[in-house]
């Protein structure tokens, strides 16, 4: 397990190799969630043009533009990012995404597209709903995983976990 404060990265896997990565800080390695940290301006990778995997790929360098506590239960298939803008929480985004895997490097997972916005008054939306067609187009994901992913998003917004206790 990762010890509080110790610098790793948050990789997402695509057949194989990395497909995006940003330096993180680990707040919490627990049995029943992981904390990361991810201040405004870390470092990232990220492929240039469209944030959906393709055939093959380079990695430009970049940076986190937010900072953001994503919080991510083990085995859970989202992380739900707490937003803040100059150390005051703004809102949650919840990724819809395989689950972390632990990796030598940090944690390693594959985001799905499909995201869930949540403002503090509790006004939600789906997000990149777009991106998750367009990903079953190219066949990154097919019908039977698009339904899950979007099945995912519903459980999350029929458990309410918000606020997380993780917001201050």
């Amino acid at each position: 397990m990762w010890q509080p404060a110790d610098a790793i990265a948050l990789r997402e896997i695509w057949r194989g190799r990395g497909w995006r990565a940003c330096a993180c800080t680990v707040g919490s390695d627990a049995p029943g969630v992981v904390a990361l940290w991810l201040p405004r301006g870390a470092p990232t990778k990220i492929p240039p043009g469209s944030g959906i995997p393709g055939a093959d790929w380079t990695l430009e360098d970049g940076h986190f533009r937010t900072s953001a506590l994503r919080l991510a239960r083990p085995g859970a298939a989202h992380s739900i990012l707490l937003f803040f803008d100059d150390g005051t929480f703004r809102s949650w985004y919840v990724n819809i995404e395989r689950p972390l895997r632990r990796s030598p490097a940090g944690f390693d997972y594959l985001d799905l597209e499909l995201d869930v916005r949540v403002e503090p008054d509790g006004s939600w939306w789906l997000d990149d709903e777009d991106e998750l067609a367009e990903a079953q187009r190219l066949g990154v994901l097919d019908a039977a995983e698009a339904a899950e992913v979007r099945a995912e998003a519903q459980r999350v917004i029929d458990e309410w976990p918000f606020p997380t206790g993780w917001e201050d």
